[in-house]
């Protein structure tokens, strides 16, 4: 009897997370659709054109990312039932888990934020429009390519206070991953999506519905200097130019016209996240909630300008 209760139950938990999935999904699809609520006063200044041009404000998704009922989330008590065998294979290891409440925390001296997982839910590439003779720039929604290895986890860093505000100073965790998303041409753009060296400002003293807070943050190379390109060109190791043409890197000239591709660089950009808690659970010490991030693309190790990438999703977290 007890043997079926527990599958029952993990049952009952499957039908959920596949309900709660349903619900993501069509809210991913209007992520960056245009919304009513206004920009927040606390919104980072350098975001405000970006979140313009997406026709949203900057955390317009709260009411799209919270729509899903709490009868149908994947608490972390709830995912801690699960065995591997029941997770593998249905996603669920690439989600953040669901906070339910609406309770208030404040941390105490020494306090950490544990446990941080960031998961995508909508990208938008910023790309150059062409009509009627002039060229802007937009945002345009773009699709995953990445398989569900997208999601940053296991974050975890110091909380302190500044002014009575909290302050978040990311140290360590699984905090960047590389990731592809398509255009609707069909050009693919990669990007390492990450939060290394977060440090975010919070507009208040406890965790609570509302709490928001924000930073910038290290966006490192997507490709280590280890790596080499189809000509044997790297940044550490490899050949110094491309062996196969040697006609264009001689001369007067030497190899001006393949000067960025021979010469491969490490560029580290700069990101910005905001993050705003709408769930928290006294209880249990968590907290929940959406975010919005900015950050530059691949430069190709130096040899293409970076592409603008907002990307939009849910949080979950522990305080410790």
């Amino acid at each position: 009897y007890h043997q079926f209760a527990y599958k029952q139950h993990s049952s009952t938990i499957k039908m959920k997370f596949a309900a709660a999935a349903t619900v993501a999904f069509a809210a991913s699809a209007n992520a960056f659709a245009p919304a009513t609520t206004g920009n927040r006063a606390t919104q980072l200044s350098a975001m405000k054109d970006d979140f313009a041009k997406v026709g949203a404000a900057a955390l317009a998704g709260a009411a799209i990312f919270g729509a899903t009922l709490p009868a149908q989330a994947i608490t972390k008590s709830e995912l801690n039932q699960l065995s591997y065998l029941q997770v593998k294979g249905t996603g669920l290891a690439n989600r953040c888990s669901e906070v339910i409440g609406e309770d208030t925390i404040t941390p105490k001296g020494g306090s950490r934020l544990v446990d941080l997982c960031i998961e995508p839910k909508a990208w938008a590439v910023e790309e150059e429009i062409g009509k009627a003779g002039k060229t802007e720039k937009k945002f345009v929604n773009s699709k995953v390519m990445t398989r569900q290895t997208y999601t940053l986890e296991g974050i975890e860093g110091s909380i302190k206070t500044d002014g009575g505000n909290i302050v978040f100073v990311e140290e360590e965790g699984i905090d960047y991953a590389p990731t592809t998303v398509q255009l609707p041409g069909g050009e693919r753009v990669p990007f390492l999506f990450t939060v290394k060296e977060l440090v975010a400002k919070g507009n208040g003293g406890a965790f609570k519905p509302g709490f928001q807070m924000g930073g910038d943050f290290s966006v490192p190379s997507y490709r280590t200097g280890l790596f080499l390109d189809p000509k044997g060109r790297g940044g550490t190791t490899g050949y110094d130019m491309a062996v196969a043409l040697p006609g264009l890197q001689s001369g007067e000239e030497g190899d001006a016209e393949l000067f960025k591709e021979n010469n491969k660089t490490f560029d580290v950009g700069q990101g910005r996240i905001e993050m705003e808690v709408n769930k928290v659970n006294a209880e249990e010490s968590e907290i929940g909630g959406v975010f919005v991030a900015s950050q530059p693309g691949d430069t190709d190790m130096g040899s293409k300008v970076p592409k603008k990438i907002l990307t939009k999703g849910i949080f979950y977290a522990k305080i410790q």
